[in-house]
């Protein structure tokens, strides 16, 4: 697969021929040109000669908008990557977006379209009509290469290309691009899989599983965007400043309406708590545990009392009389059909009616709906539901669920043991909600309540990214977002650093209420050089036994590098490593256990190296190419260099070694190019003993 430049061309081999390469240069200025047509086409619509209704009007202006938004040509951004060269004559340029002529003939084919997929997924075993896949090398936003691969050209080696190998290692500085251009056969099948189903991804370190869950956002909303537009999408990442780091990949691809957030941030939001408190890690198990799920369900049901008195509905001369028995028999039934709270309560009255209008009709009235609705909105029957199907506040009752131990001892008896109890008891309980210090796992169990009263409203797909760090009931928060939709579950259990690290992803599934989707494994690198991937994968029996060993389709030598240094020489080492990271291309991120971040950030400030310190509501930047980034937040995060601080101390900075084993396990495959470890203690013994 030779590449072809300006000054390298494939078949001649003294002077250049630039002719096909000023071909390719001349169709993207005319793809180009064609796409601001596009735009302008779309800002000189008048929308007074389609509708006359302001409502409509203003639906309709804010699709235009957000079509001229789509259509922008961005400058730095090829707008076509690829070529197929197809046995049928056909030819089609795919990129980014659809682009037309004025005619209205595709001159690029969006990659999400069906005539597109043989460009991921065409071999030489199968090429799929294809005879001659390009692909394009641009810096900037100029064409300056191209590589050809003849499929049916049984004397070509079928190899990663140069072009494609320059897109993958291609330096990173700032925020997460797509991977549009080089998606692989593998990444492929799970971008274009069905909308109905559900998609769990384990992936090892740099597989590109984040990056393939929102190419399937992307897929999705161009396969059905109509049913998409109706019902929503939503994207969960472990934190802001992951979010901040994938936050371009969807508008690059022209998806500019999907919503992006965290667990922590979607349940405060729908519960109005703010989280302002941290838990033990024994209370935190405790309340992410699905057994709550059961003590919440009897807070609620211990709400419901049965009536002890009859109900008498005055109407004009006549009383109604219904007894306590037959009261009790309708509340038993509503709570034997297992309906929410909520709606049982709005249906009691209606039932309550029901029965006054059946004696009504036994006397030889005719009672009709309006009668119906009069008995419902009675004063007596209103009495009855206040009394015994009493409305339920979801932030008071888990208020009193954690401030009152004999209520908790009650809706958890057979469920927690009295340790566990004690553990998420309040010792000095808050006078009410708005005093209250809630805690992001106590936030949960409100949005959990929450949806014990009414139910929450169900997303179309929603993608959950580092999945394997989430909690039973932070699992069943998310289940409750696309109960009647599907999801895309990105993770690697390997990299689990909660105390309730997911265990299995069919366990994790089930919680999330989709214990039928498929479970697909990606172990092909293309980030992490394949001598960083192999170094990190000495912890993995140790943190991780079931799982397979990532292998990489790149190999660097030179790429890794271990330096063991004085102790006090070690923050001097750190620094100088920071120095020779800065020397190569791209960004650099000194990633180092929490505990040592300030005493880093003084080294880097004394030895005037330009940094940001990456925190949790921090952002790096713009222009400044080191971060230093505490072990904690490093997970989905990339850099073209790392410098990794004291192995043992991110192993040490965590409760248990196995949960510390594997904050390393992220921090080590954080590099796309090199890797240096700096360290003075010993290395963790999993570490240093698989390389002897």
């Amino acid at each position: 697969m030779p590449a072809h430049a300006p000054d390298q061309p494939a078949h001649v081999p003294s002077r250049p021929s630039a002719g096909p390469l000023e071909r390719e240069r001349a169709h993207l200025a005319a793809s180009r040109a064609a796409l601001r047509a596009m735009r302008r086409d779309v800002e000189t619509l008048d929308i007074k000669d389609v509708t006359a209704n302001w409502v409509n009007a203003e639906v309709l202006q804010r699709q235009i908008e957000a079509r001229i938004d789509a259509l922008a040509d961005l400058a730095d951004t090829p707008l076509f990557f690829g070529r197929l060269d197809r046995a049928d004559e056909a030819r089609y340029y795919i990129g980014r977006r659809h682009v037309h002529d004025a005619d209205g003939d595709p001159m690029v084919v969006d990659w999400r379209a069906p005539v597109s997929q043989p460009f991921y997924r065409a071999s030489k075993k199968d090429p799929q009509g294809v005879e001659l896949r390009r692909r394009f090398g641009y810096t900037g936003g100029e064409l300056t290469a191209y590589e050809d691969e003849h499929l049916t050209d049984p004397a070509e080696d079928e190899r990663v290309g140069e072009l494609l190998r320059r897109e993958i290692e291609r330096p990173r500085v700032g925020p997460m691009r797509d991977i549009v251009a080089t998606i692989q056969p593998e990444q492929d099948e799970i971008v274009r899989s069905g909308i109905d189903g559900t998609v769990c991804v384990q992936g090892a370190p740099g597989t590109g599983k984040t990056a393939v869950g929102l190419h399937r956002v992307a897929y999705l909303l161009y396969a059905h965007r109509e049913r998409l537009a109706r019902t929503g999408t939503l994207v969960i990442g472990p934190n802001r400043s992951f979010l901040r780091y994938i936050e371009q990949v969807l508008p690059a691809l022209g998806e500019l309406a999907v919503r992006q957030t965290t667990v922590e941030d979607l349940v405060a939001g729908a519960t109005g708590v703010e989280v302002r408190g941290a838990d033990s890690p024994e209370a935190a198990r405790v309340k992410g545990d699905a057994r709550m799920a059961e003590v919440l369900r009897r807070a609620v049901r211990s709400r419901v009392t049965m009536p002890t008195e009859p109900c008498v509905v005055v109407r004009g001369s006549r009383r109604w009389r219904v007894p306590a028995y037959e009261l009790e028999e309708i509340v038993r039934e509503l709570l034997d059909r297992g309906i929410r709270h909520g709606a049982a309560r709005e249906a009691l009255p209606r039932r309550i009616a029901h029965t006054v209008l059946t004696r009504m009709e036994r006397a030889g009235e005719a009672p009709d709906d309006r009668v119906q609705d009069a008995v419902a909105r009675n004063a007596a029957v209103k009495a009855v539901v206040k009394a015994v199907w009493p409305e339920v506040d979801p932030a008071k009752l888990v208020l009193r669920l954690l401030s009152d131990a004999d209520f908790l001892a009650e809706c958890s008896e057979g469920v927690l043991t009295d340790e566990e109890r004690k553990a998420i008891l309040w010792t000095k309980p808050p006078r009410g909600v708005r005093s209250a210090v809630w805690s992001a796992a106590d936030a949960v169990l409100i949005d959990e309540a929450t949806d014990l009263v009414r139910r929450t409203p169900s997303l179309g797909h929603v993608v959950l990214d580092e999945a394997q760090d989430l909690s039973p009931m932070q699992y069943r928060a998310v289940g409750r977002r696309c109960a009647t939709g599907s999801a895309t579950v990105l993770g690697d259990l390997a990299q689990g650093t909660t105390p309730w690290a997911t265990a299995s992803w069919a366990e994790a599934l089930a919680h999330l209420g989709k214990p039928d989707a498929a479970v697909e494994e990606l172990t092909r690198g293309f980030r992490v050089p394949r001598e960083i991937i192999s170094y990190a994968s000495r912890l993995l029996p140790h943190i991780a036994p079931g799982l397979s060993e990532a292998t990489s389709i790149r190999a660097a030598a030179g790429s890794l590098r271990v330096r063991e240094v004085a102790t006090d020489e070690q923050a001097g080492a750190v620094v100088a490593a920071c120095r020779e990271a800065l020397r190569r291309e791209g960004s650099v991120g000194l990633i180092a256990a929490d505990a040592r971040v300030p005493v880093l950030a003084g080294a880097l400030a004394d030895a005037g190296l330009p940094h940001t310190v990456l925190g949790p509501g921090g952002e790096e930047t713009p222009g400044v190419r080191l971060t230093l980034v505490p072990a904690t937040l490093a997970k989905g995060l990339e850099y073209d260099q790392v410098v990794l601080d004291e192995p043992a101390a991110v192993v040490d900075g965590e409760p248990d070694e196995r949960t510390g084993l594997r904050r390393l396990y992220v921090a080590l495959t954080r590099a796309v190019s090199g890797l240096t470890v700096v360290h003075a203690a010993p290395l963790p013994k999993a570490l240093a003993d698989a390389g002897r």
